[in-house]
């Protein structure tokens, strides 16, 4: 069984988790790829493959070509921007006998867009913070906000707007349906959830965010809040999710409110495989077909992840023959 992480970048403790599980499953190895030589990831990891952007036209063929020379097994998309082109080629790979566990390309579609999954989630009943209406956004009393692009991702989509004049420059600028939710004062969580192949619900992981650095927590402890199980639970039902997933919510008074869908591991999804759902070692267990019963609940609470940077040195000549990957293809 090997595994093939994608857009590795930084993530060398999900690299990790991998080699954790696979070495707990009877061997294997893990090969990450990412379009920069220098990504971090690559020197942990048991091979190292430089591949094109995932919008350029080399990519596709140059990933099937990795996955038979590396005989890949299964395939993890840890990127926003590649999940959609990954679920929409699922038949190709598996029929080169690669697992990719991924949602449906609809499904996706609908986390990755703001709006429309805002109105998902009002039609099934759930909560989500309250879109500040026009007549409010009009009054200058309502301000500061904190404006959302429809389509966007971590804090790249996000502006603090201190006027309505302000906010119609933004909206002039970005051309774009922009989304003006309430602010919430109440605690952040991320629900680290896990859904077999065919979107069977296997473990929901609530961790509360701390310190928050680009989007990702670097300061995120579990918690057991029943609430946020529950609706963690029904929301990656009614998706209809399948893999990992991160969603992101706020409880207040007791009351989940949604934000957003991330159908994919997270930054810090390492916590919850730490405090017990391990999810790299169930994903290998699927992707060789056998079947993994839920464990809802099974996970260390008021576990403490604590994110640092950690310096790596690497020679040139390493470094440049990633870059001759490239350059050979």
């Amino acid at each position: 069984m090997n595994v093939l992480v994608t857009s590795a970048s930084r993530k060398v403790s999900l690299v990790q988790a991998f080699q954790r599980a696979l070495a707990a499953e009877g061997g294997g190895r893990v090969v990450a790829a990412d379009c920069e030589a220098g990504a971090a990831a690559l020197f942990f990891a048991d091979g190292a493959r430089v591949v094109p952007r995932s919008a350029e036209p080399d990519f596709w063929p140059q990933l099937l070509a990795i996955c038979r020379e590396e005989q890949i097994r299964l395939l993890i998309p840890t990127r926003d921007e590649e999940l959609l082109l990954f679920a929409e080629h699922e038949r190709e790979l598996a029929d080169a006998g690669v697992v990719v566990p991924i949602s449906a390309p609809q499904t996706i579609r609908l986390c990755q867009d703001k709006l429309a999954f805002t109105r998902f989630c009002s039609e099934r009943g759930f909560a989500v913070a309250r879109v500040l209406s026009e007549e409010e956004l009009s009054d200058e009393a309502s301000f500061p906000v904190f404006a959302r692009t429809r389509v966007g991702k971590k804090s790249a989509g996000a502006f603090r707007v201190g006027s309505p004049a302000e906010l119609a420059a933004l909206r002039a600028r970005l051309g774009g349906e922009l989304l003006v939710p309430e602010v919430v004062q109440a605690p952040e969580y991320t629900l680290d959830v896990l859904c077999d192949l065919q979107g069977r619900v296997l473990s929901v992981v609530p961790r509360v965010r701390g310190v928050i650095v680009g989007g990702e927590s670097f300061v995120s402890a579990t918690v057991r809040e029943p609430e946020l199980l529950e609706t963690g639970a029904r929301l990656a039902r009614e998706l209809e999710l399948r893999g990992p997933a991160v969603i992101q919510a706020f409880l207040r008074e007791g009351r989940v409110e949604l934000i957003e869908v991330n159908p994919r591991f997270g930054g810090a999804s390492v916590l919850a495989i730490a405090a017990g759902a391990d999810s790299p070692r169930c994903l290998v267990r699927l992707a060789r077909g056998e079947n993994v019963q839920p464990f809802l609940g099974s996970y260390r609470d008021g576990l403490r992840m604590l994110r640092y940077t950690q310096d790596l040195f690497v020679e040139e000549p390493r470094l440049e023959a990633l870059r001759a990957q490239l350059r050979a293809v």
